[in-house]
């Protein structure tokens, strides 16, 4: 079977509606690329790697968001009402939401047990303004995790609750999965929505797993090189009542979806005036 036809069938996709934009890619080399999440030291670059864009249609998946699950596409959509009111309020983001995206999580994938290990808040404005917990959206095409960085980074975040390290390689055996759940936090979003890449349009020589340097650890991430296949999807003006879930890591090689590559980008419909956008991601364990 050709990558192609293994793809949302590719006349389904033409007929939708789309934009065009440019994604950035990474352009291929021989060294592993670095990446620092903070300055670094006088005289070493943020980045080893060099970027370039590709202007691409992005399909306007509303219509198909129904046929579309983390196994095939390694991303999917769904309505969720949020009871939290103020996603800029740790405690309430802890205390509500993450009890909420357990739930929603449990039901969409019929997981046994799900853990949420980490947040992400996003708004360029409030970054702009000093506020260090709040980063812009990310403008790369990427993968949150590697096929390595996946048991790594589960480990580690399990041996933190106070987990042994037996029911932790219990844990690690069977099969489980990071996802990553995005939503909007305030109004419909215009700017920087985000894009998703079916996992299946995605051939493994185009993920480059690179080191994310954090002043405390190194983690490793998949930046992605263009590859003229890739099909690229997104939901135009998410509301507050709707999120998006991103397959970052799956354990099984059945031929599930594993990866699914995402970047926020800018939207030629985008008003000029147009709100920065709120968003926060979660990213949790699941456990099959």
């Amino acid at each position: 079977m050709s990558l192609n036809s293994q793809v949302i069938d590719r006349p389904t996709s033409k007929d939708l509606p789309y934009v065009e934009a440019n994604l950035t890619y990474l352009v291929p080399m021989t060294d592993k690329p670095v990446y620092y999440t903070y300055e670094p030291p006088a005289g070493i670059p943020r980045t080893n790697g060099t970027y370039e864009t590709h202007k691409l249609p992005i399909y306007n998946a509303r219509s198909i968001s129904e046929t579309i699950t983390l196994d095939k596409q390694g991303f999917a959509f769904s309505e969720h009402n949020t009871s939290v009111r103020n996603f800029y309020d740790e405690d309430e983001i802890r205390q509500v939401y993450y009890p909420e995206a357990e739930q929603l999580l449990k039901q969409l994938t019929g997981a046994t047990r799900v853990v949420i290990f980490d947040h992400t808040l996003r708004n360029a404005e409030l970054m702009k303004q000093g506020n260090n917990n709040i980063k812009e959206p990310a403008k790369r095409v990427h993968n949150d995790f590697t096929a390595k960085s996946g048991y790594t980074r589960a480990r580690r975040e399990l041996a933190a609750r106070g987990i042994d390290d037996s029911e932790i390689e219990s844990l690690l055996q069977q099969r489980f999965a990071i996802i990553n759940v995005w939503r909007g936090i305030a109004d419909t979003i215009q700017e920087s929505p985000l894009a998703l890449c079916d996992a299946r349009s995605i051939a493994p020589q185009d993920l480059v797993a690179g080191d994310l340097v954090y002043r405390d650890r190194i983690g490793e991430t998949y930046a992605v090189t263009y590859n003229q296949d890739h099909q690229w999807y997104y939901f135009p003006q998410m509301r507050r009542n709707e999120a998006i879930f991103i397959k970052c890591f799956d354990s099984a090689e059945n031929g599930t979806a594993r990866f699914a590559a995402h970047t926020g980008f800018d939207d030629p419909n985008s008003p000029i005036d147009a709100p920065a956008r709120e968003s926060i991601e979660l990213r949790t364990f699941v456990f099959y």
